[in-house]
């Protein structure tokens, strides 16, 4: 975690966005901004590691992305494929913990192993949790949370701690800084649930040109933000304000247990 005078800051997560349009400036092919985009990823990674943050994570292709070019698709599954082979070694080496989310049923054999074997062999380290979202959607995920409850828990009603527990990721806790790249201001379905509470910041500058420089300047100045979790004070967390919540709940019930 790092703390500024405002916010603090354990889990960030980024929309990687603009590698199409970025190529289309330069009178290349879509497919050259992703290869490109790939290379800024290692880069990205390292500077939240320096930063001390707890938790990374990173949209490289969502549930809709299916609807691309087979071509574009296809590069994608082979950009995810060379990072884990090349940055494999760094990963171990920084105590990383990788996890890949998402339904990753339709890539290639060798590259669902690469990510089975790199998850099993960092499961226990406790450096950044680095998390790509692969064939992921944040509807999806809710909906996956919910139903594997029930069919654990059959009459039991659900709570928003067992929605919690049931994600794919639970770990890695909720988002504090949601950053997109590219220009555009949406979410897009990404982490809809752990993003609640989550500072925004949109950037225009497109995925290939975006540097660990701009990230550790953003990252400083949503630091100096105050959240407030719906109280009327700095508050240092969701948890914090919803427990500052419930206390003065039970003291206006008991106020109203005495009047009558």
């Amino acid at each position: 975690m790092i703390e500024g005078t405002g916010a603090k800051l354990n889990h960030v997560a980024i929309i990687m966005d603009g590698n199409g349009r970025w190529a289309n400036e330069r009178a290349h092919r879509r497919v050259w901004g992703h290869v490109r985009g790939s290379s800024v990823v290692s880069n990205i990674v390292e500077e939240a590691d320096d930063l001390g943050l707890k938790a990374l994570t990173l949209y490289a292709f969502s549930t809709e992305n299916w609807s691309r070019p087979l071509t574009e698709v296809k590069t994608l599954f082979s950009l995810l494929k060379k990072f884990l082979k090349k940055e494999r070694a760094r990963i171990l080496k920084n105590k990383i913990r990788f996890k890949v989310i998402g339904d990753i049923d339709k890539l290639p054999e060798e590259t669902k192993k690469l990510i089975v074997d790199l998850e099993d062999e960092t499961k226990t380290f406790e450096g950044l949790k680095l998390t790509f979202a692969f064939g992921y959607g944040g509807r999806d995920e809710i909906a996956k949370a919910v139903n594997k409850f029930i069919a654990e828990n059959p009459g039991q009603p659900i709570t928003q701690d067992a929605i919690c527990a049931n994600m794919m990721a639970p770990e890695i806790g909720d988002v504090d800084l949601l950053i997109r790249t590219g220009g555009d201001q949406r979410i897009s379905n990404f982490l809809l649930w752990q993003s609640a509470y989550a500072e925004l910041f949109f950037t225009p500058t497109k995925w290939p040109d975006f540097t660990r420089e701009e990230f550790k300047k953003i990252v400083v100045d949503v630091l100096a933000r105050e959240r407030r979790f719906g109280n009327v004070a700095a508050t240092d967390s969701l948890s914090e304000s919803l427990s500052i919540a419930e206390k003065n709940k039970k003291e206006l019930e008991e106020l109203q247990t005495r009047s009558h």
